[in-house]
């Protein structure tokens, strides 16, 4: 499925001025930014799973994914890794940054339909997962049974909290799967891994999809379990978007074979990634 860069700006290369309206603390090293443009609205409109390039002027600029839209404004939940990220970190509500897109293609919103919803994350990797999410709960009734299954290090590392433990459980025929490597004081779930709690909850491949962004080391351990657990290929979709840098193509660091995660992805099943070089 190649990118769909005409749902968002007439020209994607070309960054618009926007403001950060809104900052929420996730955890200590991750923070949601809410941005809109200089009308008050959001720059563009990105289907789930697609990425917007954010840059700050005089530091640098990077790939983040879409978390979350409303009618007026875009989210990205940035985790703190490095020299850019440390900046954007620094932001207070009110400040400038530049932002373009959307990148990238998207979850399988429309194949998904009519079918159960396996959503499978880890720290981070909620982030992008979340859109989907969010996606299927406003158009509930065009899906199947919901389970989501998150882990994180700890539980002060869970993002989304208000999503994990507030709204997303009470959404109809929706489960929550919460699990932590290292339990705590604050902690009263379950403890371990996502790849053998993933084999533990025994979810049936039956008329399902399962949607998997986490981890490198992650992913490849939960595409295993999928497979034992007798989920076919088609049925896994994953997202690579963390080997995204350009956004089209130029750069080449997203070069997976005959592939670019940026126009080809970020978005694949795994039946297509058995046809690229095993480079996860």
């Amino acid at each position: 499925m190649k990118s769909e860069i005409t749902t968002g700006l007439s020209n994607p290369l070309l960054p618009v001025i926007c403001t950060v309206t809104d900052i929420r603390e996730e955890t200590a090293d991750v923070k949601t930014f809410r941005i809109q443009d200089g009308q008050g609205h959001k720059p563009f409109t990105p289907l789930p799973g697609q990425l917007g390039m954010l840059s700050l002027l005089g530091v640098g600029e990077a790939m983040f994914s879409i978390t979350a839209q409303e009618e007026d404004w875009l989210e990205m939940a940035i985790k703190k890794t490095g020299l850019l990220t440390d900046e954007l970190h620094e932001l207070t509500v009110g400040a400038k940054v530049g932002l373009r897109g959307p990148y990238g293609n998207h979850f399988p919103i429309k194949e998904a339909q009519g079918h159960n919803m396996l959503f499978i994350s880890g720290g981070i990797g909620l982030a992008p997962v979340r859109s989907f999410i969010r996606y299927v709960l406003e158009n509930r009734a065009a899906y199947g049974d919901i389970d989501i299954l998150y882990g994180a290090r700890s539980y002060d590392d869970l993002v989304f909290k208000d999503d994990l433990f507030q709204e997303w459980p009470k959404a109809p025929h929706t489960k929550l799967h919460i699990t932590v490597d290292k339990g705590s004081p604050n902690w009263q779930g379950n403890v371990g891994f996502v790849p053998p709690y993933l084999e533990e909850c025994a979810f049936s491949p039956q008329n399902a999809i399962a949607i998997l962004c986490g981890p490198p080391i992650m992913i490849n351990m939960c595409l295993s379990s999928l497979s034992k657990m007798g989920f076919a290929d088609e049925q896994i979709i994953t997202t690579l978007e963390l080997r995204m840098q350009c956004g089209i193509g130029k750069c080449g660091r997203c070069n997976i074979g005959s592939k670019y995660v940026c126009l080809d992805g970020p978005v694949f099943s795994l039946a297509e990634l058995r046809q690229l070089p095993q480079e996860m």
